[in-house]
């Protein structure tokens, strides 16, 4: 949500908290959308999905790692078990060469030989034992590699794709969920409004048996009347007070619904800008076609049904990239203590290498294959899942349009029908003054307009209502776009 957009909602709510107020529709709607935790879920999700797409971007990218370690050698490492003898030839003037000096038999001239038969030398290198012994008691190691990716069979481009479509589809269901609430908005916010036009008509209603309580008790004093005709009056009037003890208790429940729909507390004390101005019905009129396609490309329970489908064509290719080589360069430095690149020794020392790396699948048992065709099939199903939803919104459409065209039709017989009731109660009052009515037409001319004005509050609200959710299958209900 925008900065200035929660403030507007904290004034509100700040001053719904001290005292009662006059609060409007878009008020209303406003509240729910701050306030809904499900929405604000939605916007989280939405924050994710762009964290996910940035982390698939870094896959382009080259990895830079580094591993260490520590290693401690109970023993030291020694080449020879023992003392090493190694035999030193000395030049010969005579061959011209380095020859081995050997012990030879002085009678005979001839070498001696040892037990396994090898000659003696004469001269020999000696080499301790502990000259070849290394310490690797403490050895330290570690690497920096660096890796860059060069042909992954298209996995990382599918990744993308799909980490992208993901941020979108995240979008689409926060903008779907705010429609829902906006149209539980309407229907919370229609509904206090009935209920009070319906109180003020109970009321009014009770105010005109009440008069005529009055009237006929005088003329029960007068002999003009009979008891009979005053209790027929006084149980109309006591049935008309129950009916409006039902209706201020509705109404007391539907603002607590509101309330709670709007996310704030259910004790709320808050006035509808529109429950005190007389309704009236929707002038325009309702088409009777529309462009689907439009339709379709609003709709975003619509649009996140196809950023599904291209998903799972992108999670098809990422199973195929399990059948295609990969390429990759990998650098690295690698240094240890001790090291050998100069003898043995016990400091630190390394060296860079540089080559690269590939893979190629070459037999799996068909494994990776069916993975890519059971991908495959998940695609074909959410293309058939599209195709139906696509369907169903323009039944969707056609029955939405229907109604709210019946809705003001109706609305436009009972402003006629209101018309008619209101001249008949006119015309009872003034014959029951002349006498030439009776107790039981007045009671009917006021049942009859009581029911006129009760259909004509209802057919108000269902034009409301029918035009707002016409509005919500067609996809231009308003819903917020900062996230």
């Amino acid at each position: 949500m925008s900065r200035r957009f929660i403030l507007l909602v904290l004034s509100v709510a700040a001053v719904l908290g001290c005292r009662a107020t006059t609060v409007s529709l878009d008020s209303c709607r406003a509240m729910a959308l701050a306030n809904n935790k499900n929405l604000r879920m939605k916007a989280e999700a939405v924050k994710a999905a762009g964290y996910q797409k940035d982390e698939a971007f870094a896959a382009y990218l080259p990895s830079l790692d580094f591993t260490g370690g520590y290693m401690y050698n109970q023993k030291k490492l020694s080449i020879f078990d023992s003392d090493q003898h190694l035999p030193v030839q000395t030049f010969d003037p005579a061959t011209k060469s380095y020859q081995f000096g050997l012990v030879k038999n002085p009678m005979t001239g001839e070498p001696i030989l040892t037990p396994d038969g090898q000659p003696i030398p004469e001269q020999v290198a000696l080499i301790p034992k502990e000259a070849m012994e290394f310490d690797i008691h403490n050895v330290f190691f570690g690497a920096v590699t660096l890796t860059q990716p060069i042909y992954m069979g298209g996995k990382i481009v599918a990744m993308n794709k799909i980490t992208h479509y993901a941020e979108e589809l995240a979008r689409a269901m926060h903008n779907s969920s705010a429609e829902d609430i906006i149209y539980a908005v309407d229907a919370a916010y229609w509904q206090v409004v009935s209920l009070k036009a319906k109180q003020k008509l109970a009321r009014s209603y009770v105010n005109l048996l009440d008069t005529l309580h009055y009237n006929v008790e005088m003329m029960v004093k007068q002999g003009v009347a009979t008891r009979s005709d005053l209790l027929t009056v006084d149980v109309k009037l006591n049935q008309a007070n129950v009916d409006l003890t039902k209706v201020d208790n509705g109404l007391v429940l539907s603002r607590m619904a509101l309330a709670q729909v709007c996310g704030l507390p259910v004790n709320t004390q808050m006035v509808l800008a529109d429950e005190d101005h007389e309704m009236v019905g929707q002038s325009a009129p309702v088409a009777t076609s529309y462009n689907m396609q439009d339709v379709y490309d609003r709709r975003q329970d619509l649009r996140a049904l196809e950023l599904g489908v291209n998903i799972y064509e992108k999670q098809a290719d990422v199973a195929r990239s399990e059948m295609l080589p990969k390429i990759a360069l990998v650098g690295a430095y690698s240094f240890s203590n001790p090291n050998m690149f100069n003898g043995f020794k016990n400091r630190f020392n390394g060296a860079f290498s540089v080559g690269a790396m590939i893979t190629v699948p070459l037999w799996h048992w068909g494994g990776n294959y069916n993975k890519y065709r059971a991908a495959k099939v998940k695609t074909n199903i959410a293309r058939l899942e599209l195709e139906n939803a696509k369907e169903m919104i323009d039944l969707q459409v056609s029955q939405s349009a229907f109604k709210a065209q019946e809705a003001m039709k109706t609305y436009e017989m009972t402003v006629r029908n209101l018309e008619k009731a209101n001249e008949n109660l006119r015309q009872a009052n003034l014959g029951f003054h002349e006498g030439v009515m009776t107790t039981d037409n007045v009671m009917e001319a006021q049942t009859a307009w009581l029911k006129a004005n009760s259909e004509k509050v209802d057919a108000m609200i269902d034009v409301h209502l029918c035009d707002v959710y016409l509005s919500k299958v067609l996809g231009t209900l308003p819903y917020p776009t900062n996230y």
